[in-house]
């Protein structure tokens, strides 16, 4: 197998697999006003943060790789004070996940070395599924800190198999 083909199914399986049933799993645990609640104003709410990867990844991804149109309207990701129940949050993420990832799915590897023009930035698409995978990477682990911060629980992602850490989600493969 090449490794632009290992790169795109690795990058699916971050998003697919990895990042997403952990953001669902926060969602699950948390109270509805926890999903909305900020630090401070300079700071974000769980819920802008899972409209903000779902903005991201439509444009970078679904856009971006896909050619779909670009429908995003990023300020509001992040103007947004209250809205959409963890359910609603988690559907709409999970939607722009899996068509990213079918898109992934569909892309031929050797265009991962063209070029596209995403947020007028002028990028290769390898570029582009490199960036949109680190930030949902980023962005989860935000997530995941405030949930454990809100709730005061440990979230169990990793079991312990002679006393190393194992991520469960690779445990169901």
């Amino acid at each position: 197998m090449q490794v632009s083909t290992m790169f795109l199914e690795q990058s699916m399986d971050f998003l697919l697999k990895g990042y997403l049933p952990r953001i669902e799993q926060c969602l699950a645990a948390l109270r509805e006003e926890d999903i909305w609640w900020r630090a401070n104003e300079a700071s974000n709410s769980i819920g802008n943060l899972v409209l903000h990867l779902s903005g991201n990844l439509q444009q970078w991804i679904v856009s971006g790789v896909g050619g779909k149109p670009d429908t995003r309207t990023r300020q509001t990701e992040f103007d947004t004070r209250e809205g959409p129940v963890g359910s609603e949050l988690i559907a709409r993420l999970k939607s722009v996940v899996v068509e990213a990832v079918d898109i992934l799915a569909e892309t031929d590897p050797r265009i991962l070395s063209e070029k596209r023009t995403i947020q007028d930035k002028e990028v290769l698409v390898l570029y582009a599924v490199y960036h949109a995978v680190e930030h949902f990477s980023m962005h989860t682990g935000q997530i995941i800190q405030m949930t454990k911060a809100r709730t005061g629980k440990d979230l169990k992602f990793y079991g312990f198999e002679n006393g190393v850490p194992t991520e469960r989600w690779r445990e169901s493969e």
